[in-house]
């Protein structure tokens, strides 16, 4: 669909609508005529706007699925997102999703787990509680490290999406494909942190929140079960031990065990009781001149989702599409699919 193709190009490209049309050399309202699907340029304009853009004409032309609906889950309320950068990020969604579900399609809809129900669990006042409640909903361990949480929440049929978006503010969102649940990552952030935030997003799909719950509270509330989610009460006291009087190196081993920041590794032994809130107002002074709070060192390596990769490589190899056709649908070149697709004597 030309209109969509066009509105994702020029968000991506951080674009006004009056600035591609300045380079255009035509009026803004034309643009919005053809992001609307009120009218389509001719072949001249449309070479000109794929140079500007930076892309090929025919990434104009690619064809969306017109049967997918998406909702969109709302952006954090103290977002300082543009309006622009949060329609670029669902133009993005869709974007990914309308490549990832043709080949869903392709090779059939049951290539994909079903997903655990969403909105069903209940609070019940006690994080600790919740996040061992979120654990059993995804039939996990009440207790231990989760390695590779994005494999985990892919086969069981929750998808994941990395957008890249030069905006530290972002850091994740949610919402539904068909019915699907998805959740948005920020592809600038640490691995820590998006593990954070994807568990952050899984606390807003998979519980009911009350509708009188003002947002802050329920901001607090998800951020609270992610931690404890991730590294839970009784792993901190195992792993740190029952009180401690000081915090030291050996706490960054085990952070990284948990692949957590060692700012959520403090914020749990203090809720704890391993560490008393002045060894943890401590740390933060501590660690504040290092710039910690916004980078701080990354001690385990990035997650990304596999299974649009798996399911490209899958349809090459069963001749359910072509080489090409896939290298389109991943948005590579044609050599990476065929090195991940064919073994080479030698």
């Amino acid at each position: 669909m030309f209109s969509k193709n066009l509105k994702y190009y020029r968000l991506k490209k951080s674009m006004s609508k009056r600035e591609l049309a300045k380079q255009l050399s035509i009026t803004p309202m034309a643009i919005s005529n053809y992001e609307n699907g009120k009218r389509k340029p001719d072949m001249e304009i449309l070479k000109k706007m794929a140079n500007v853009l930076g892309v090929r004409v025919s990434d104009f032309l690619a064809v969306r699925n017109e049967n997918l609906i998406f909702c969109h889950g709302e952006f954090r309320k103290n977002s300082s997102l543009s309006v622009s950068q949060q329609d670029y990020v669902r133009e993005s969604v869709e974007e990914y999703f309308n490549r990832f579900m043709t080949i869903v399609e392709i090779l059939g809809g049951d290539v994909l787990p079903d997903a655990p129900a969403t909105n069903i669990l209940r609070l019940s006042g006690d994080s600790e509680n919740d996040a061992q409640s979120l654990r059993k909903h995804l039939n996990l361990a009440v207790d231990g490290p989760i390695y590779n949480l994005i494999d985990i929440l892919e086969n069981k049929g929750i998808l994941i999406y990395i957008c890249k978006i030069d905006n530290d503010k972002f850091s994740g969102m949610n919402g539904f494909v068909n019915g699907r649940p998805y959740i948005v990552i920020n592809k600038n952030m640490s691995p820590e942190r998006n593990r954070s935030t994807i568990v952050h997003e899984l606390s807003h799909l998979m519980f009911k929140w009350p509708e009188d719950m003002e947002d802050k509270k329920i901001e607090e509330l998800a951020t609270s079960i992610s931690g404890a989610f991730l590294f839970p009460k009784n792993d901190a006291i195992r792993e740190l031990g029952i009180r401690r009087t000081n915090i030291s190196k050996d706490m960054e081993l085990v952070a990284k065990e948990y692949g957590i920041s060692m700012f959520l590794l403090i914020k749990r032994a203090q809720l704890s009781g391993i560490i008393s809130k002045s060894l943890e107002k401590q740390f933060y002074i501590h660690v504040s001149p290092k710039g910690w709070r916004k980078n701080e060192p990354v001690r385990i390596k990035s997650e990304s989702p596999t299974l649009f990769k798996q399911l490209v490589y899958r349809a090459v190899n069963e001749n359910e599409i072509s080489i090409q056709r896939g290298a389109e649908l991943l948005k590579v070149s044609y050599d990476e699919i065929v090195s991940h697709c064919c073994f080479r004597e030698g």
